[in-house]
């Protein structure tokens, strides 16, 4: 089979395809003949040789990716082969793999996809999908709140406007730079900013709700615009860094101010793989459409590239092939 192996840490041209033995399923396992690979920014960390949270750099050679989606093609010793020719999705946890052909995983970590779900859009709902949902559990939107989504032309941040937008509140999207604030037009928010413009927020006060994985000086910038007794949650910090806040900050508004990812998602009922569930379901039914930016396997080193770079939209994923049950609903 081909797989993306990483054999040197460095730049996303270190991501090299190769050709290696097919995968063999032990007991209790099954392989999935992958259709499509979901692309995270932790990925590009681990890539560069860095700490991802919670994941040590990896031994190399490696396969990256943790999210697949595709069909069982072979089933291990104790797995009941009604499992073959099944649509699945999973997430391989802190086990690498994600970028091949194939992939082997418990067949306890396995999600059903229906048949109208494309893969990108499934592998978006196991990874980002249950980390959006797990913040908007943490913290839901409401009626008469003013929802300011930073990076809403991420994959997060595409799902999180969705869900402010259903829950009836107003919505400002925002993002970093001209293409990606007029692709936020697809969310039909009512208003979107571009924070990589002097003075973005100064038009935007008050808001009660803001969804921040980006941090650093935007996302101070936005718990500045809260109302007093406003909520700030922040996922992440893609601008290299959290944002900053201290007691004064909170106490002298009434803020609550909270991080949103670890022990808090997974003590919500049926942990993170209840999030992944749900997520999945909530693509299937329709009221979430994800956002995905589809890149040939071959192509990993442009998609991490493009992930880096701000120039990705979306949910980034590697797809194998071109047939129509791997298109995504919005890929570029």
């Amino acid at each position: 089979m081909h797989a993306i192996r990483l054999h040197a840490f460095g730049p996303p041209d270190h991501l090299v395809l190769d050709e290696i033995p097919d995968l063999e399923p032990a007991p209790g396992e099954v392989r999935v003949a992958v259709a499509a690979a979901g692309v995270h920014l932790l990925d590009t960390s681990l890539r560069r040789g860095e700490s991802g949270g919670p994941m040590p750099p990896p031994d190399l050679p490696t396969v990256p990716g943790r999210e697949v989606a595709g069909v069982v093609d072979r089933v291990g010793a104790g797995v009941d082969g009604a499992w073959l020719g099944r649509r699945v999705v999973a997430h391989l946890g802190m086990v690498p793999g994600g970028y091949a052909e194939q992939a082997v995983t418990a067949v306890g970590s396995l999600l059903a996809v229906p048949d109208h779900v494309p893969f990108p859009d499934a592998v978006a709902a196991v990874g980002t999908g249950r980390t959006a949902l797990g913040v908007v559990e943490l913290e839901p939107p409401r009626a008469g709140d003013t929802v300011l989504v930073l990076s809403a032309a991420g994959g997060l941040g595409w799902l999180l406007a969705q869900s402010a937008r259903t829950a009836g509140a107003r919505v400002v999207a925002a993002a970093g730079g001209p293409d990606r604030v007029a692709a936020l037009a697809a969310l039909e928010p009512d208003a979107v900013a571009d924070y990589t413009e002097p003075g973005w927020s100064e038009a935007l006060a008050p808001v009660t709700l803001v969804y921040d994985g980006v941090g650093g000086e935007v996302g101070r910038a936005a718990l500045e615009l809260l109302a007093p007794g406003g909520r700030q949650v922040m996922f992440g910090f893609s601008a290299g860094a959290p944002t900053r806040f201290d007691s004064g900050d909170v106490v002298a508004r009434g803020l609550t101010v909270g991080w949103s990812l670890g022990p808090r998602m997974a003590a919500l009922p049926g942990g993170i793989p209840g999030l992944a569930a749900r997520a999945l379901d909530r693509v299937a039914a329709g009221d979430w459409r994800p956002r995905v930016s589809t890149y040939p396997l071959a192509d990993a080193a442009r998609a991490h590239a493009d992930l880096e770079g701000r120039r990705a939209l979306g949910k980034v994923v590697l797809v194998t092939d071109e047939s129509p049950g791997v298109a995504g609903s919005a890929p570029t």
